[in-house]
């Protein structure tokens, strides 16, 4: 499914809680049961719920990422989408100012990559995975390399 940022407007907090409480839910559970995000969200819906279940998909997971990094300041704005890779779907952003940064939304598992279990050191001893966790782990993982690479260098070459 295709991101669409005018979407995040009409979600209401609670509607990221309910996003959340099963993202939590999913590091012990495949199915998140409506009970558990009931009482993760602490919203008193599970009169409502009529599925046995619920799984957060990419889409679900891109619009708790983008909210927390609008809520951190980060940026403000999502543009355009400016590049699709292997792993990972690339927009435009913006902040207050008008800097325009790009996002990556990694993918891991999309369409290569599925032995990403022995060709990525995500796993180290882990026997089973997701792959929003995995997508997760390699984001964290990228994200240090490029901190890393943007610092500038004491060291001078002689």
């Amino acid at each position: 499914m295709k991101l669409d940022v005018d979407v995040l407007r009409y979600l209401s907090k609670d509607d990221f809680r309910v996003l959340t409480a099963v993202e939590m839910g999913m590091r012990n559970h495949e199915i998140v049961p409506s009970e558990l995000i009931d009482r993760i969200a602490s919203l008193n819906f599970v009169d409502f719920l009529v599925d046995d279940g619920f799984r957060l998909t990419y889409l679900g997971y891109d619009f708790l990422a983008i909210k927390t990094l609008v809520n951190r300041g980060i940026f403000s704005a999502v543009g355009r989408q400016i590049g699709v890779g292997k792993e990972s779907d690339i927009f435009e952003v913006a902040n207050e100012d008008g800097t325009v940064m790009a996002m990556k939304l990694h993918r891991l598992g999309r369409v290569s990559f599925r032995a990403v279990k022995s060709k990525r050191d995500y796993l180290k001893h882990r026997s089973s995975y997701n792959w929003l966790y995995l997508s997760r782990l390699a984001a964290l993982k990228e994200f240090a390399f490029m901190k890393i690479a943007t610092q500038p260098s004491n060291n001078k070459i002689r």
